[in-house]
């Protein structure tokens, strides 16, 4: 047996060929070869290198079946390496062939192998039975048929081709009949009349024998009794029934109803059916018959998978004594239904994919069958959901799962397929198999902050190290690709920047910093606002990837102003006396409580019999904050009660409060007290010292002061020109003129206002806010559109100012002074802290009607509408 098989894979064994249209290799083999036989060189048929096999992972991959073959990944063969039985694997089909999947990593390839395993003759045939008992009357004449259970061989082909040979016997001969092209029948044939009395029982042998080389044989032993009497046997209408049942009948159905009849009488006439031998012998119990009708139904389930024919013996016997019986064959061939649901398998799965994988690149290989025939076997398989993965056919039955469009992990980082395959039955089976997918990260993403521009503020005289904002950058990206660090990369204050102007270029570094891992921004020093207002600088986010990605925020640091600086008294313009400035004097007031700053002594003048109301001086102050910390106001310290003279709360004009006479004394020494609206408020005194004199007197010392009253507008005190009027009655006439001339000319100037457009006297963008104050309160007014802003001359003490958020230094003392001075700092900050402190402001002073002049300073968009504001 071993020669035989090493005989025949010298000469079965087949050299590997590449198929032109699908890239298949094929192999034949004998079975029942040993363990470690050769199959072909596997490696070298698909044109491998000597060791690429071991390096590439060569490997085998089988379907749905135990594989009895094996890849040596030394040499890269195909081996046997289990026992190879056609009959266990194929059964009766032919050809017999193991399709199998070879796998190759690096890149990873898959190539399809067809392995037939070639019969042997190692099956002798065999009979159903041992010995087989036949009753047969003896007055059946000579030519007579009785059917015979013949042989099967588990082989094919030759080696299954059976012929039969009957011991030698003068009364029987075998003969065999092909009742149809898919069956045979066999017969013992009566060649010469029984004679009961000679011979009761005849012993034959029957032997079949296959076509195999050499010949294998079986044999049955035939026990034959000659019965007497009855003499006429059944007759079947028909030798051969032909049924054809679908696989899904169910159990009862009907499959046949077979007749005989007896020419005898009587009990000799009555016939009795039964089953006599059923192929596959499996199926014996699968079929019933009832015996009186002939009828034959199903008892079981059919499976065209497992058995596509059956046939079926049926004997019908009389009642005589012996009995005489007959056969007829039912052979019943079934139909396939669709009851078989596709199968997916995953033989390769390459996970996680990239997220920069290129299309086409495949993710997996799947195998599809359907154990079904015909349309109810093709199979139709795509994938859901439909993106971005495809599948691709690679060979009847064979798929990959290939890349259709280009992943981002950001947007989804795992993906859940199902491969759907679909039958061509009616109605179709379907089978699914899930595959996780999950997606590794690539840098791809830069941090972004969550806002392009970051608006901070902070109050100055911070602590050093105090934390000014959080900053935060989100990088989609996963584990280092997505951590992110921080740093300061640019920004800083130049020239016209506050103080630092003088000391030139500084970087935002030396101002703050920022925690690499937490985004914290804080204070690398105390701020100071009158040095710093506005600082902008980038603050650059980089992740951890390679290469790295960067992203970049803008960080507008605006100092809030505190109330770190006392009012502060501007200085006279000039050093002569007539100025009303005495330098050389100077006096404590350490009797006022809560006073930062003490000035010298300031003179002033003032003519006996002057009305109430005159302006006798006015204090000029300034406050490096700004807002409500700039804000001032002026009080009156000493004398306290009702003194001849009093102070505009918001103007510091110091005017009289009654005519004065003679009884209020030469000399007046008034205490004044300059307080901010800061919290806590901080406050300067000024000492004014007012000298009273006859008529012609405050003439003169007015008229020596003419030279030098263009600067008076900008100095600490401003001597009024009004007390030389009362003197004369030039002065009176010149007045009267003066007022009625004034009166004409604003009558001439509304009427044409009326009728002529008004120019709006400021503009500019941005919000603003007005306050106007007066000695019985103030009011604020904030307006978005531009307005004309109009002062009246009708009121005794009162002023319009409006307050900007920047302060700028007051400007050097000099005749160019004249009609403006210092703008006020802002008033309030409380409508949008970081506009107003982010934007500039413009400033107009209009003279006000009283020698002195009103500070407009408003951010203001382009007009559209005139309004006119009114100070009360």
């Amino acid at each position: 047996m071993e020669e035989r098989c090493c005989a025949a894979v010298r000469v079965l064994v087949l050299q590997a060929a590449w198929a032109l249209a699908g890239g298949q290799v094929r192999y034949s083999v004998p079975e029942e070869a040993k363990a470690g036989t050769v199959v072909g060189r596997l490696a070298q048929d698909l044109g491998l290198e000597a060791g690429e096999a071991e390096a590439r992972r060569l490997r085998l991959v089988a379907q749905g079946r135990r594989a009895s073959v094996e890849v040596s990944g030394a040499s890269g063969a195909l081996l046997v390496s289990s026992r190879l039985d056609r009959e266990e694997l194929c059964g009766k089909n032919s050809p017999c062939a193991l399709r199998l999947e070879v796998l190759l990593d690096r890149p990873l390839r898959v190539f399809h192998v067809q392995l037939e395993v070639t019969d042997i003759n190692d099956n002798a045939p065999i009979f159903p039975t041992a010995r087989k008992n036949l009753s047969i009357a003896e007055l059946s004449v000579p030519g007579s048929r009785f059917p015979l259970e013949g042989a099967s061989d588990a082989d094919i082909g030759a080696n299954a081709q059976l012929s039969y040979t009957l011991s030698p016997s003068e009364h029987f001969r075998i003969e065999e009949e092909n009742s149809n092209a898919r069956s045979k029948s066999l017969f013992l044939i009566l060649t010469k009349s029984l004679d009961r009395e000679t011979i009761p029982v005849h012993y034959l042998v029957l032997t079949a024998t296959d076509g195999g080389r050499p010949s294998l044989s079986g044999t049955m032993e035939l026990v034959i009794s000659v019965l007497d009497v009855n003499d006429n046997a059944p007759q079947f209408n028909q030798s051969v029934y032909s049924v054809v049942l679908p696989e899904d009948a169910l159990g009862g159905t009907l499959v046949a109803r077979v007749n005989a009849t007896d020419s005898d009488t009587g009990i000799y006439g009555d016939i009795i059916y039964e089953i006599d031998t059923i192929l596959p012998p499996s199926a014996a119990d699968l079929f019933t018959i009832d015996a009186n009708s002939g009828e034959i139904r199903l008892s079981g389930a059919l499976d065209f998978e497992a058995v596509t024919l059956y046939q079926l013996h049926i004997k019908g016997a009389d009642k005589g004594t012996p009995p005489l019986s007959s056969h007829c064959k039912v052979v019943l061939e079934v139909v396939d239904v669709n009851d078989n649901a596709p199968e997916v398998w995953v033989t390769s799965l390459s996970v996680p994919v990239s997220e920069d994988a290129s299309v086409g690149t495949v993710v997996a290989l799947l195998s599809v069958s359907d154990r079904d025939s015909g349309a109810n076997g093709r199979v139709r398989c795509w994938v859901w959901p439909a993106s971005p993965f495809g599948l691709e056919a690679t060979f009847a039955g064979s798929y990959s799962l290939v890349l259709r469009e280009a992943l981002d992990r950001e947007r989804v980082s795992e993906y859940e397929v199902e491969v759907r395959a679909e039958d061509g039955g009616a109605p179709a089976l379907r089978a699914r198999r899930g595959l996780r997918v999950p997606v590794s990260d690539v840098n791809d993403n830069a941090p972004a902050f969550a806002q392009a521009v970051y608006t901070v503020l902070a109050r100055e005289n911070n602590l050093a190290g105090a934390e000014l904002a959080r900053l935060w950058a989100r990088d989609p990206d996963e584990a280092g690709n997505g951590r992110v660090s921080y740093s300061v990369w640019e920004g800083g204050v130049g020239a016209g920047g506050g103080a630092a102007a003088s000391s030139g270029w500084r970087a935002a570094s030396s101002y703050v910093s920022v925690d690499a891992e937490s985004g914290r921004l804080w204070a690398l020093q105390p701020l100071d606002y009158e040095e710093l207002q506005v600082l902008q600088f980038e603050v650059r986010a980089v992740d951890a990837g390679e290469p790295p990605l960067c992203g970049n925020a803008t960080v507008q640091l605006f100092v809030l102003d505190e109330n770190d600086n006392a009012p502060a008294l501007l200085p006279a313009a000039g050093s002569a006396p007539e100025a009303g400035a005495v330098a050389a004097e100077a006096s404590s007031l350490s009797s006022v409580p809560g006073s930062d700053s003490v000035s010298g002594t300031l003179w002033a003048w003032a003519a006996w019999g002057a009305p109430a109301g005159q302006v006798v001086a006015k204090i000029r102050a300034v406050d490096a904050d700004s807002g409500y910390n700039a804000w001032l106001r002026y009080e009156l310290w000493e004398p306290r009660g009702k003194g001849p003279f009093r102070v505009g709360l918001y103007s510091g004009e110091v005017s009289t409060a009654r005519p004065l006479d003679e009884a209020d004394g030469p000399r007046h020494r008034l205490l004044i007290v300059v307080r901010d609206h800061g919290e806590p408020a901080r406050s300067a005194t000024a000492t004014l010292s007012v000298s009273l004199l006859e008529a012609a007197e405050a003439a003169l010392a007015a008229g020596s002061s003419s030279s030098s009253s263009g600067s008076r507008s900008s100095v600490g005190v401003d001597v009024g020109a009004g007390s030389a009027s009362a003197a004369t009655n030039v002065w009176l006439v010149v007045a009267i003129c003066a007022v009625s001339s004034v009166f004409l000319l604003a009558l001439v100037l509304y009427g044409a206002s009326r009728w002529a457009p008004r120019a709006a006297v400021l503009s500019g963008p941005g919000p603003t806010t007005l306050v106007c104050a007066s000695e019985v309160g103030s009011w604020s007014y904030s307006q978005r559109h531009s307005r004309s802003l109009c002062v009246a001359d009708g009121g005794a003490k009162s002023d319009l100012m409006v307050f900007s958020p920047n302060f700028p230094p007051p400007p050097p003392p000099g005749p160019a002074a004249k009609d403006t001075q210092p703008e006020p700092s802002s008033l309030l900050d409380t409508v949008s802290g970081a506009a107003l402190l982010s934007s500039f402001t413009r400033s107009v002073f209009c003279p006000s009607g009283r020698g002195g002049s009103v500070g407009i300073s408003a951010r203001l968009p382009r007009p559209e509408s005139d309004e006119c504001l009114t100070g009360a």
